[in-house]
């Protein structure tokens, strides 16, 4: 038995079998390629993809749609109707509400049934969906949950029951990352800060306050790092004698508001810079020194900016002056797109990073001239 797959691979003609392969690196009908991007999903050389499309554009199974893209003339092959499971963070901020609901989107866009549970950002209730997702069999599993300390109990569960998974913002052992470069996008956040001291108070800066997600771990503490890194880089040296502080917000408002009134009731700063984890971390700070009637000497500067972000920005006295973008509204289709060429056995690269930007007042327009249209709820009202 072992022998009959041997004795029949003369017969196979190994070109067909690359067409195919072509052919399957089509998600649907309607979806178009470029050669680059055949080239990503089969691993075959820039050369062998150019014949190979070539060659089945004269034979009509695939069509030319302007200079550069590909796309299939009729379904060579009805895809299997996947089971995804999602344990999303939360619901208690917009960032993911935006996550889940571009995932529903895309899930039913490419015909993916969706299983959605909500980690309601508890270990132990995280642990009880990783089970309830294995006994549901799904095919694939997007996990989203920030507890750094589970992380390995939960990867094991996954790959005993041969579950490939995807791991949103913090990895997880033998899944595929993707979310943020954070250290890359503390950077910016610093950079930015630093200038904009620079530019409105001469570089003068009596206490930095840099307020994180403990329980998170290493790797989101990294968007920390890159904001101290980008200070020192761009205020060297007022950062050679300004002391830096440290809170641990837990990425929640409340947590944060209440830590920050508190130091502020000690600390006579009067320059202040805030580096946050997250955009709750840097709204409960800024209701905190709006309470305190330190608004007007203090600048913050977020991450992921978030639609209640957004709306804070466009208030006219707030002491939040930015927030590095990482577009959640692009999650889900970026991440179901990962998804089905995981359980196609395409080549996938390890991690995945989204896009950073930071996101202004002066830019916000531009990235989301939408904003209005959709009424974007005040943080003011949490």
């Amino acid at each position: 038995m072992d022998e009959k797959p041997e004795r029949s691979t003369p017969y196979v003609v190994q070109s067909v079998v690359h067409a195919t392969q072509i052919l399957r690196a089509f998600q649907s009908r309607g979806e178009t390629l470029r050669l680059r991007d055949v080239v990503q999903r089969t691993g075959f050389t820039k050369g062998l993809c150019f014949r190979l499309l070539h060659t089945l554009r004269h034979c009509g199974l695939v069509e030319k749609v302007d200079e550069t893209r590909y796309r299939l003339t009729s379904e060579v092959q009805p895809r299997k109707r996947y089971r995804i499971g999602y344990a999303a963070l939360g619901h208690d901020s917009s960032f993911q509400r935006e996550v889940q609901a571009s995932l529903v989107w895309a899930a039913k866009n490419e015909d993916v049934e969706l299983i959605v549970l909500d980690n309601r950002r508890s270990p132990k209730i995280a642990l009880r969906n990783a089970d309830h997702l294995i006994r549901e069999k799904v095919d694939l599993v997007i996990e989203y949950q920030t507890d750094e300390s589970i992380a390995a109990a939960i990867s094991a569960r996954y790959l005993q029951a041969g579950i490939p998974f995807i791991a949103v913002h913090v990895p997880h052992p033998g899944a595929t990352y993707y979310g943020a470069n954070n250290y890359q996008a503390g950077l910016l956040a610093g950079h930015y800060l630093g200038r904009w001291a620079k530019s409105k108070w001469n570089g003068k800066v009596d206490e930095v306050l840099l307020i994180d997600v403990a329980r998170a771990g290493s790797l989101v503490h990294g968007r920390i790092a890159g904001v101290l890194a980008g200070l020192k880089e761009t205020l060297r040296e007022a950062m050679d004698t300004c002391p830096v502080i440290s809170l641990d917000g837990d990425g929640q408002f409340s947590v944060s508001l209440e830590r920050v009134r508190k130091h502020l009731r000690h600390s006579r700063a009067k320059y202040v810079l805030v580096g946050t984890a997250n955009d709750s971390s840097a709204l409960g700070a800024a209701r905190a020194f709006q309470e305190a009637g330190r608004a007007s000497t203090c600048a913050i500067i977020g991450q992921n900016a978030e639609s209640d972000a957004r709306t804070e920005l466009r208030e006219p006295r707030t002491p939040l002056i930015g927030s590095v973008g990482y577009f959640p509204e692009r999650y889900g289709e970026e991440l179901i797109s990962l998804s089905l060429d995981i359980l196609a056995h395409r080549p996938t690269p390890p991690a995945k990073f989204v896009r950073h930007q930071v996101i202004t007042a002066a830019n916000l327009d531009h990235f989301y001239p939408n904003d209005a249209i959709l009424g974007a709820s005040s943080p003011r009202s949490s």
